[in-house]
């Protein structure tokens, strides 16, 4: 893998280290520092010529800072030469903002999609988008992996010989949990939900028998944790033995852990596609899996000119 060099941003050094590990490779090296006055500066240590390069980065909180560090590192390694860049994002921030919901305002998504091409990213390796469509606003290739496989194997081995049902904690999640109900071999159910202003929601029914079985919510990200809460409320009032929840991105912010550790969830089961906060590492109810062998399979495939499809759910 001469001519194939890994990077990273500050957001999540972590991951990438664990996906160079897995590649059998060093970390190259990137100074990525702030001036007194905020504004960001990159300077590429490694020779970058004619080089295969991916730019492991998150844009997770701090949203804006991550995804100009991202957006600049790029443009330092194409003024640098590097014959292709790829941008691995793990998480990627204003995913939420696909579409035109209401006058004047923006599709925010499409936006930071425009900037990594603007920039010179040449193809994007992501997991678990928010919406599938996403992919549609880049003009470049874009490989779409998900976490199903690693959170499909925890389940199995957590949960075995137990009565389970996937249960989407709201319509638009139905496609997602019937994908991972198939695969389980488990019955499916749904919570209908009634969602007054943004980050506030109200879990109001059950549609399938949870009675007596153990529940598993599944959704793409954690956010404030209003949702999964509620969910889990709902299903113990349906008779539920007992809840946990599945998701791909602990974003956790807001009041998240108070209402995570207050909850009648049992477990929340994520990936480390987000580091997370002090307050959610000591969260006892919080598990997190690694998908760095996952990304770091695609990276090789992807280099090699080997199908990435064998990867995906």
């Amino acid at each position: 893998m001469r001519d194939l060099k890994v990077f990273s941003g500050n957001a999540h050094r972590a991951m990438a280290q664990e996906i160079a590990d897995h590649l059998n490779m060093p970390l190259s090296q990137a100074d990525v520092r702030k001036f007194s006055d905020g504004e960001i500066f990159v300077e590429i240590k490694d020779n970058v010529r004619g080089t295969d390069v991916f730019v492991v980065q998150p844009t997770c909180t701090p949203v804006n800072d991550n995804l100009m560090e991202l957006v600049i590192m790029v443009d330092a390694l194409r003024r640098a030469s590097a014959r292709r860049i790829t941008a691995v994002v793990p998480y990627y921030g204003y995913a939420r903002q696909d579409r035109k919901n209401a006058p004047r305002v923006p599709i925010t998504a499409k936006v930071v999609a425009e900037m990594f091409m603007a920039v010179g990213v040449r193809r994007v390796l992501c997991m678990d988008l928010h919406a599938g469509q996403i992919q549609g606003f880049f003009n470049i290739p874009v490989d779409h992996l998900y976490a199903a496989p690693v959170i499909i194997e925890y389940v199995r081995e957590q949960f075995a010989g137990k009565d389970v049902i996937m249960v989407s904690p709201d319509a638009g999640g139905v496609e997602r949990t019937r994908a991972f109900a198939k695969r389980m071999d488990t019955g499916l159910a749904i919570i209908d939900k009634r969602r007054d202003r943004p980050n506030e929601c109200e879990a109001m029914n059950v549609i399938g028998d949870v009675e007596g079985k153990v529940a598993i919510l599944m959704d793409d990200m954690v956010d404030t944790a209003g949702t999964l809460c509620a969910g889990a409320r709902t299903l113990m009032e349906h008779g539920a033995a007992e809840v946990h929840a599945c998701c791909s991105h602990p974003v956790l912010s807001g009041p998240a852990i108070d209402r995570l550790t207050n909850s009648e969830l049992k477990s929340l089961v994520v990936t480390n596609s987000i580091p997370l906060r002090e307050e959610a590492k000591a969260c006892d109810k919080i598990k997190v899996l690694s998908v760095s062998k996952l990304l770091a399979n695609a990276i090789d495939r992807i280099h090699n000119e080997d199908s990435v499809s064998y990867l995906f759910v």
